[in-house]
């Protein structure tokens, strides 16, 4: 009854979203969530779709595109694909561009990613359906099992262990002491989220942590900027009110089953080819910038030795020339390359002047 109720509501989702006076594509990853909108849209019976793909030159032994499964499914639903594939070289020209349409820094590596497809798709069309929020209302993320495990009570610090990129105390080495703040910031925010009653248990505080804030502060943001930057409307259809109120009611075992998202998955079984319902989760990868390729090191080189950011002194010298010694070597707990944040922040106030 869930996996037809959910089917239900996405397709009234992504046929709200169609209705536009100008063709609307799709961004294609290939992925369980963007696979669904271009299937359930040749459902309704759209022709010639246009579907859009970007990957990325490997760097450090990762690959950088998913195109076998983005060519999958336009074969399999004989979309108008296209696909562009973007060399090192590229990031590093693109990345200003990227920055300069960021309202506040945006450190995850896709934003590049997501600003190059934009300027390309905004060539071919001016709305497009993005797959964006369906792991935070279906509870697709590898830390949502860990805090179902957890007692109500834990729901922050269980949070913190999962979530967080560093605990506060590794600000004291990054931060010049004149920036660094006196308590938990971020913590002393999820505590107080997650305290708010209404959460029967830590999976639903989290899921709402989720939904109400990470989600929107960072995916659709980011999304957002990147697409409207170059004219294009980004549609999504996983946000659709009913669809999220829908999702929220449904058992937490139901969602969190095969490995994540499991609901969504089993609606995925009715209208995708297994191979695409069964692979391994995946995401943007940009291996220029998270193994830090030629091109964008020299990018981040300039821009943390430059007059700006010795005068800005955010950061202890002795921990920029440690990061830049070894500029593929230090990763945050969630995998993240840290040389990248720290020059980001940097290149980003530079780029908008903001001293």
């Amino acid at each position: 009854d869930w996996t037809e109720a959910v089917l239900e509501a996405l397709r009234t989702a992504v046929r709200r979203r169609m209705v536009a006076d100008v063709p609307v594509g799709v961004l294609l990853s290939g992925g369980l969530d963007s696979s669904l909108i271009v299937a359930l849209l040749a459902d309704e019976g759209q022709c010639d779709l246009a579907t859009f793909s970007v990957g990325f030159e490997s760097e450090g032994g990762e690959e950088g595109d998913e195109f076998h499964y983005s060519d999958l499914m336009a074969r399999r639903f004989g979309t108008d694909h296209h696909q562009l594939i973007v060399p090192s070289d590229r990031v590093s020209q693109a990345l200003e561009g990227a920055v300069q349409a960021m309202s506040e820094p945006m450190t995850s590596h896709d934003v590049v990613a997501f600003h190059l497809l934009s300027e390309q798709v905004a060539k071919e069309v001016k709305v497009v359906q993005s797959g964006q929020g369906a792991d935070e209302v279906f509870a697709g993320y590898h830390w949502y099992p860990e805090m179902a495990r957890v007692p109500r009570h834990r729901a922050a610090a269980a949070y913190a262990e999962t979530y967080f990129d560093r605990p506060h105390a590794h600000l004291a080495r990054m931060l010049d002491p004149s920036v660094l703040p006196g308590h938990d910031v971020s913590g002393d925010f999820v505590r107080a989220h997650m305290a708010v009653p209404g959460a029967e248990t830590a999976l639903d505080a989290d899921l709402r942590l989720d939904t109400h804030v990470m989600m929107v502060d960072d995916p659709v943001k980011r999304v957002d900027n990147m697409t409207m930057d170059w004219g294009l409307e980004a549609r999504v259809p996983f946000l659709d009110h009913e669809l999220v109120e829908l999702a929220a009611a449904c058992p937490p075992g139901l969602k969190l089953a095969d490995g994540g998202k499991g609901v969504l998955k089993a609606v995925g079984r009715q209208v995708l080819p297994r191979e695409v319902v069964d692979r391994p989760k995946g995401y943007f990868p940009v291996p220029a910038i998270k193994h830090m390729a030629g091109p964008v090191l020299q990018r981040v080189r300039e821009a943390l030795s430059a007059p700006e950011a010795r005068a800005r002194g955010l950061f202890r010298r002795s921990y920029v020339d440690e990061l830049l010694a070894a500029p593929d070597a230090h990763r945050t707990k969630r995998g993240a390359n840290a040389l990248w944040q720290v020059a980001l922040l940097e290149i980003w106030l530079q780029t908008h002047e903001i001293h």
